[in-house]
């Protein structure tokens, strides 16, 4: 059976600027297999700038990549017919960041659950169509009568993004990519949205593509994980494995930065790993060795392959380079194995 998507050493390139452009390489020979056959929750984080929602949105067919390719079913996704494309549109949906942004503010919400009603053809008449929609929204948690007539501005963000969720359910999708879904949310409801995103994956078989920044929420709800940085992947694999033995030194620094409710430490007494400007962004080189404790003359000659640090951990860092190398190209057999 083909994989649902595929991303084979896929590259994508910004340019700025018109007379001396800048480039950014915000993702970096990127691979990546979601499996039809085993839906999982796959975390994705890293610091602002690491190329998370480039990936979100190459993987939702927004953006088309500088480099490689994308796969839908087997088949590029250039190459794909308009029925084709329809239906990967139903396969594959997105919650993102900012629960408003989703909305017109001109129409109730109801807009946005039967416009996908409507569209897919999910219900023969009104009544099934409501039926369905009182179905999805209980299931995360809104009751019907309360949300339905209503405008955006009239609810809370954590009623609108929940809302977007019972939208996913209704499309019945085998991946949601959810971009930072949590984070403009009162903490108070980001364990309900969470929930009702595992819900998606544990009852329907949805795989979904967690990008968060919160390191937290991706240890508890995901089963696998992938670190990346300037647009590369430094470590990836079973997400109990990486959190709790991290192995690539940028994987220790993000974990290092969570806070913890711990009144005897103190707030900026830590030391901090600053860039030291010796290593620019190339192709060469590993990215992060200007802000490594461990740089060798090594790191910024070539950067590191993917070393199988455990059976469910690789790291691109020359640390462990007395174990097994991996092709980038390989991360899913790591990530298979979690």
């Amino acid at each position: 059976m083909s994989a649902l998507l595929e991303l084979r050493n896929v590259s994508k390139i910004y340019k700025s600027g018109f007379f001396s452009p800048k480039v950014t390489n915000a993702l970096d020979d990127f691979s990546l297999v979601i499996d039809q056959a085993k839906p999982t929750i796959t975390a994705v984080v890293g610091e602002s700038g690491s190329g998370k929602s480039t990936l979100g949105s190459l993987l939702m067919g927004f953006i088309e990549p500088t480099l490689g390719d994308v796969f839908y079913m087997g088949k590029n996704m250039k190459a794909l017919t308009g029925p084709e494309r329809w239906q990967f549109r139903q396969d594959v949906q997105a919650i993102f960041q900012d629960p408003f942004a989703a909305y017109n503010p001109f129409y109730t919400v109801d807009h946005v659950l039967t416009v996908p009603i409507r569209k897919f053809g999910l219900a023969s008449n009104r009544e099934e169509a409501r039926e369905k929609m009182g179905d999805a929204l209980r299931r995360v948690g809104l009751r019907p009568e309360e949300i339905l007539g209503r405008y955006p501005h009239q609810l809370s963000g954590g009623q609108r993004q929940r809302i977007i969720v019972a939208r996913a359910m209704l499309l019945k999708p085998k991946l949601i990519v959810a971009d930072e879904p949590v984070s403009m949310v009162d903490a108070s409801l980001r364990a309900t949205i969470l929930e009702s995103i595992y819900t998606l994956h544990k009852e329907m078989g949805v795989s979904v593509l967690y990008i968060t920044h919160d390191l937290t929420t991706a240890y508890h709800v995901s089963n696998e994980i992938i670190v990346l940085y300037k647009g590369s992947v430094m470590e990836g694999g079973e997400v109990a494995s990486v959190v709790k033995t991290p192995h690539h030194p940028y994987t220790r620094l993000l974990i290092d930065s969570i806070p913890w409710p711990d009144v005897s430490l103190q707030w900026g007494k830590e030391p901090v790993i600053k860039d030291d400007g010796s290593s620019p962004t190339t192709s060469l080189g590993c990215k992060f060795a200007s802000r490594c404790p461990h740089v060798m003359a090594k790191c910024r000659d070539a950067g590191p392959p993917l070393f199988a640090v455990g059976a469910q951990q690789a790291s691109a860092c020359y640390l462990g380079e007395s174990s097994p190398a991996l092709q980038r190209s390989e991360l899913h057999k790591v990530l298979a194995s979690a």
